[in-house]
C-alpha cells in the first residue's frame, strides 16, 4: 500500500517517540517531557516563562500541559513560583536536578538525530527541514 505524506510523518513520529521513550525511561522522563524541560531550561534564562507559553509553543491543550507540569514538579524537576505583579500567575523555574538531567537528555537527543540523519547528505537534511517547515505553514 502506498503511503501519503501524512501517513509517513505519522509513522515516523510514532517511531521517534517510541525510541526516545525507551532511551529516556531510565532517566524518569519521556520524550515530550524531555523536550518541554529543555525548553524551560533554555527559555527561563531569557525571562519569566509561564504554562501558557508552553501551550503555545508546543501546541498543548491546557489540561495536557497542566498534567505534564504537575509530573515534572512532583519529580522535583521544576517549581512554580508566584510573580509579584499577578498572584494568579506562576512562573516555571527549573531545579538543579533538571539541569543535571538535561545533559543526559540532550545526549539522547543528539543520538536520535544522528540515527535519523544517518546516510543522508546535508542537502537532503536541509531539503527535509524546509519541506517540513512549509507543510507546517500550510496547516496553520
Amino acid at each position: 500500500m502506498k503511503r501519503d505524506c501524512g501517513s509517513w510523518i505519522n509513522v515516523l513520529s510514532h517511531k521517534i517517540k517510541k525510541h526516545l521513550n525507551v532511551r529516556l525511561a531510565d532517566l524518569g522522563v519521556n520524550g515530550m517531557q524531555s523536550r518541554v524541560l529543555h525548553y524551560i531550561l533554555v527559555r527561563t534564562q531569557e525571562g519569566p516563562l509561564f504554562q501558557k507559553d508552553l501551550e503555545d509553543v508546543f501546541g498543548l491543550s491546557r489540561s495536557t500541559a497542566t498534567g505534564m507540569l504537575q509530573g515534572l514538579e512532583r519529580d522535583g524537576l521544576i517549581q512554580r513560583e508566584s510573580v509579584p505583579y499577578d498572584a494568579r500567575l506562576k512562573r516555571l523555574v527549573p531545579t538543579r536536578q533538571a539541569q543535571a538531567l538535561d545533559a543526559q537528555v540532550q545526549a539522547c537527543a543528539r543520538e536520535m538525530e544522528g540515527l535519523l540523519c544517518r546516510d543522508l547528505s546535508p542537502g537532503q537534511v536541509q531539503l527535509f527541514l524546509e519541506t517540513a517547515e512549509k507543510m507546517m505553514e500550510n496547516l496553520d
